[in-house]
């Protein structure tokens, strides 16, 4: 009887120690920055409210299945499954989602192996809304605060420029709309040695592939009045996407992930 118990004490052994390393084996990767990376399903009557726009963090789980995960094992490791927590808000800025205690939460929550992407810029170099504005010397100060709270959990930050507005177009070719905020961001990340994203230049190029009707019929929020409950006007909105566009840009992401 006394080896039976000593059997039956060891398979429990073993089977909290299976579970244990099983959830070590789930990696999660944080988003956090703006209405760009937003994952608009989450809130309230998304449908009739605010369907058919995607941040694309609301779209990026997908590309996380287990026969993709070998393809990013170069940032998660052998990981056998991650979990995407979109934490970007709409209109926030560095600036402004440190303030509301949105930082204070992901580095509450952040775990050893876990992953942080960060993509700002919109908001902050919006001048004409003191509420949201941040300088480029405030803007590369909370890009610092955010790697370094990042590395402090043993985590890896990775630095993502903002993606392109659909304007303006020149010859054919989509520009740049976000002054030195993208170079910006890119200096930090070499400042302190972490890996980094060109979302900005990289949606640039791949818009102007497409082409500029194309683009804004079919990836950016630009439709008539009458086709979906949340917009009975009609929509006229060259920032943010329709779903097609956030797989789009996702896609870019995760393309990016596999050769940093």
């Amino acid at each position: 009887m006394k080896n039976v118990r000593i059997l039956l004490i060891g398979l429990c052994s073993l089977l909290v120690l299976g579970a244990f390393n099983y959830k070590q084996k789930v990696t999660t990767i944080y988003l956090i920055g703006d209405s760009t990376v937003a994952d608009y399903s989450l809130e309230e009557n998304y449908q009739t409210k605010k369907f058919p726009q995607v941040g694309w963090g609301q779209v990026f789980q997908p590309f996380f299945q287990k026969d993709s995960l070998k393809l990013v094992k170069n940032i998660l490791g052998n990981v056998k499954e991650v979990k995407i927590d979109d934490r970007a808000k709409g209109g926030r800025s560095t600036r402004t989602f440190f303030q509301e205690g949105r930082w204070a939460s992901v580095y509450k929550s952040l775990q050893k192996g876990d992953v942080v992407m960060m993509q700002f810029g919109h908001n902050d170099a919006s001048v004409e809304k003191t509420e949201r504005y941040v300088n480029i010397e405030g803007y590369k100060e909370f890009l610092r605060l955010f790697i370094n709270q990042t590395k402090e959990k043993g985590a890896t930050p990775i630095v993502i420029t903002p993606v392109a507005r659909n304007y303006p177009w020149k010859d054919g070719k989509l520009t740049n709309v976000h002054g030195e905020y993208p170079q910006a961001a890119i200096a930090v990340a070499k400042e302190l040695n972490v890996k980094y994203i060109d979302l900005n230049e990289l949606s640039m190029n791949f818009f102007s592939s497409k082409g500029q009707d194309y683009v804004t019929t079919n990836y950016f929020m630009n439709f008539e009045a009458g086709k979906f409950p949340a917009y009975p006007e009609g929509q006229k909105d060259n920032t943010h996407f329709q779903k097609d566009g956030g797989i789009e840009v996702a896609r870019l992401v995760f393309n990016a992930m596999k050769n940093l």
